[in-house]
């Protein structure tokens, strides 16, 4: 064999191992090839519910596979992030609904199977909006002070929350502390079913963000009382926030971003994070979310993570502060 037909075959065989190898991509498949499953941790109709599914409305014009979502309540949102944890790290099956409240707040209060910060992979957050206090349209209760002086004729307030130890209810537990009076936290598997207690008349007061709680006060259901945030929300201009009422509570709100399993390849990794910023950028999922009162907040990978860090941290010391305990 002559030695140009010798370097041929090396050359030949060199190709093929590094094909084999994933260096060259001759048979290689470019991700995603298959739908991706978004997984929601909370009952169908609240807030991270109705994100996923307008994510999911724009997601095929910028993929060439659907994201499909799947909701896995349970345990105040643990069940279905730690289904996504466990989950193999390909990139087709992804959180959605990360510092929502649970993975924020519940590991100050309580022992979790995993860890929300070490466990998972932030990839990007999608929005951030305000936590609303309401009561019944039908109720006598115009604002804060009403409620409080209420309680503080000895009547129970009972209050609906979305899930135990979520943001919600970490500020009914901080109204209770700072404004001196018992309220008794009724949490639920999601903001839909917490809404729908409260829309009942089964509680006295309740907890939710603009998206869960807009039909209702459209519909002269609900009267918003006050909003948890140092500003007044933008899509409730009118009520007042409980600090402006004399209440000092405050929180980041409701969170809402895209985590994947740890492992999942960086190039994946990054392929969500871009795609989920064009579905940001679209005017229609631009106008649907101003429809369900939702902001658009989007930040990347890098920032998200360091974000989920800050706000951790600074639940963990308003509930040492408050000596909110579970």
């Amino acid at each position: 064999m002559s030695h140009v037909r010798k370097g041929t075959l090396v050359l030949i065989l060199a190709l093929f191992s590094l094909a084999a190898a994933g260096g060259i991509g001759f048979a290689a498949e470019k991700y995603p090839t298959k739908p991706i499953q978004a997984v929601v941790p909370f009952s169908p109709g609240g807030s991270s519910d109705l994100l996923a599914r307008t994510v999911e409305k724009i997601w095929t014009k910028y993929s060439p596979q659907p994201m499909v979502v799947i909701n896995k309540p349970g345990a105040g949102g643990v069940m279905g992030e730690e289904y996504v944890v466990r989950s193999k790290p390909d990139g087709y099956t992804i959180y959605v609904g990360q510092g929502s409240g649970h993975d924020l707040v519940m590991p100050h209060l309580q022992k979790m199977p995993f860890d929300p910060l070490k466990d998972i992979t932030p990839v990007a957050r999608l929005s951030i909006h305000s936590i609303v206090i309401n009561v019944s349209g039908k109720s006598p209760f115009k604002s804060m002070k009403d409620v409080i002086d209420y309680a503080n004729k000895g009547n129970k307030v009972t209050a609906a929350v979305s899930t135990a130890a979520g943001s919600v209810d970490l500020v009914m537990r901080a109204i209770s502390k700072r404004a001196g009076i018992p309220i008794t936290t009724v949490p639920f598997a999601g903001g839909a079913d917490a809404v729908t207690a409260l829309a009942g008349g089964h509680l006295v007061i309740g907890g939710g963000h603009p998206s869960e709680v807009l039909p209702h006060i459209k519909a002269g259901r609900f009267r918003p009382i006050g909003v948890a945030l140092d500003h007044r929300d933008s899509t409730l201009p009118n009520v007042p926030t409980l600090k402006e009422q004399g209440i000092n509570v405050s929180t980041w709100g409701s969170v809402k971003g895209v985590a994947v399993p740890n492992g999942t390849p960086p190039e994946v990794v990054e392929y969500l994070a871009a795609t989920l910023k064009k579905v940001c950028e679209d005017a229609a999922f631009k106008k649907t979310m101003a429809q369900i009162g939702q902001p658009i907040d989007y930040l990347g990978t890098k920032d998200w993570a360091a974000f989920m860090q800050r706000a951790y941290k600074d639940y963990g010391d308003l509930i040492k502060e408050l000596g909110i305990k579970l």
